[in-house]
C-alpha cells in the first residue's frame, strides 16, 4: 500500500530515527570521495576522457537497442579490457593520488614532531636570502617539500643535510658556484639538496616571459604540494608557484606571510586532530549507563 502525503513526514522521521553514526561516517566518506574524483578530472585532461567513455557507453547501449549484433560484438569485448585501459590512460592521476595517500600526511597526523621553530628559521633566513638575491638579480629555486616525498629529485642532484642559512642559500645560487642552476630542496627545516632538477611544466599556456627556472617551478607544483620559491635572474623578482599556479612580483613581506600560511598550518592541524579525537569518542560505546569513568 502506498504511503498518503499526510503519512510522509513520519516515514521520514521513522527512517531518520533508523540512521546511525556509522551511516553518517559512511556517507560522508562517499561524499568525500566523489568529490575528490570530480576535482581530479575537472583540473586535469581526464575531463575529455571521460567524455569520450561516456561517449563509448552510450554507443554501446544504442548497439544492444537497435540489435547491432557485430558493433555490439566488437565493443563488448573492449568494454573486458576496459579496466586496463583505463589504468593506461589515468596513469599520472592515478600515480599522483596514490602519491598522496603514501605521503607523510598520516603519520604526521598522529605524531607531534617540533618542527615549527625549525621552520620558522627557515622561513626566515629564506626569505632574507631572496631578498638580498632580488637586490643583486641572482637566480634562485628552492622547493619546500610537505607530504609528497621528493627523494627522485633530490638523487638528480647532490645529498646535503645542513641547516637553512642565508648564507648558505647564496652561496649555493651564486653564479659561479657549481649548484646554482639547479634547484635547492628543504625537507623538515633543513636543506636536503641542492644542484636538483625539475621536471618542467606541460602548461603550453604559460606565459612567454617565463623562462626555464619558472617552468621547472611550475612544473614541480603541478606534479607535487610543494611550496616553490623562484627568484628571476632577469629582473629580481621573487614568485612562489603552489598547486600549478604562480604568484609573481612578490614583496619580502608578502612572501614570508605567504610561506608561512603555507608550511606553518599550526592551527588547522590542532584542529583537525581535535575532530578526529573527538569523532572516535564518539563511536566509542559508552560505560556505566553513558556516563564516562570517573578517575
Amino acid at each position: 500500500m502506498g504511503v498518503s502525503f499526510a503519512q510522509l513526514p513520519a516515514v521520514i522521521v521513522r527512517y531518520l530515527l533508523t540512521i546511525q553514526i556509522t551511516d553518517l561516517l559512511d556517507i560522508a566518506i562517499m561524499v568525500f570521495v566523489l568529490y575528490k574524483v570530480l576535482t581530479l578530472v575537472q583540473s586535469t585532461k581526464a575531463a575529455s576522457l571521460v567524455k569520450g567513455l561516456f561517449v563509448f557507453l552510450a554507443a554501446l547501449a544504442l548497439s544492444s537497442l537497435f540489435h547491432l549484433n557485430g558493433i555490439n560484438y566488437i565493443m563488448s569485448k573492449m568494454v573486458e579490457w576496459g579496466v586496463l585501459a583505463l589504468i593506461i590512460l589515468f596513469q599520472p592521476e592515478i600515480r599522483r593520488v596514490l602519491e598522496q595517500m603514501g605521503s607523510r600526511r598520516f603519520i604526521a597526523f598522529f605524531t607531534h614532531a617540533e618542527t615549527g621553530n625549525t621552520m620558522d628559521t627557515t622561513i626566515s633566513q629564506t626569505v632574507l636570502a631572496c631578498s638580498e638575491m632580488s637586490q643583486s638579480r641572482t637566480g634562485a629555486l628552492i622547493v619546500f617539500e610537505r607530504e609528497i616525498l621528493l627523494d627522485d629529485m633530490v638523487r638528480s642532484g647532490t645529498v646535503l643535510d645542513a641547516s637553512v642559512s642565508s648564507e648558505l642559500l647564496k652561496n649555493i645560487f651564486f653564479v659561479k658556484a657549481p649548484m646554482h642552476d639547479g634547484a635547492v630542496i628543504i625537507r623538515n627545516g633543513r636543506v636536503l639538496g641542492a644542484g636538483c632538477m625539475l621536471p618542467l611544466s606541460k602548461n603550453v599556456n604559460l606565459s612567454r616571459d617565463l623562462g626555464m627556472r619558472h617552468r621547472a617551478g611550475i612544473g614541480m607544483s603541478e606534479n607535487s604540494d610543494a611550496v616553490v620559491v623562484i627568484v628571476s635572474e632577469e629582473t629580481g623578482s621573487i614568485s612562489v608557484a603552489i598547486g600549478g599556479m604562480l604568484k609573481r612580483h612578490l614583496k619580502p613581506e608578502t612572501l614570508e606571510n605567504l610561506l608561512r600560511n603555507e608550511l606553518l598550518p599550526q592551527e588547522e592541524s590542532d584542529s583537525d586532530k581535535q575532530k578526529f579525537f573527538s569523532l572516535l569518542n564518539l563511536l566509542q560505546p559508552k560505560k556505566n549507563g553513558g556516563k564516562d569513568d570517573a578517575e
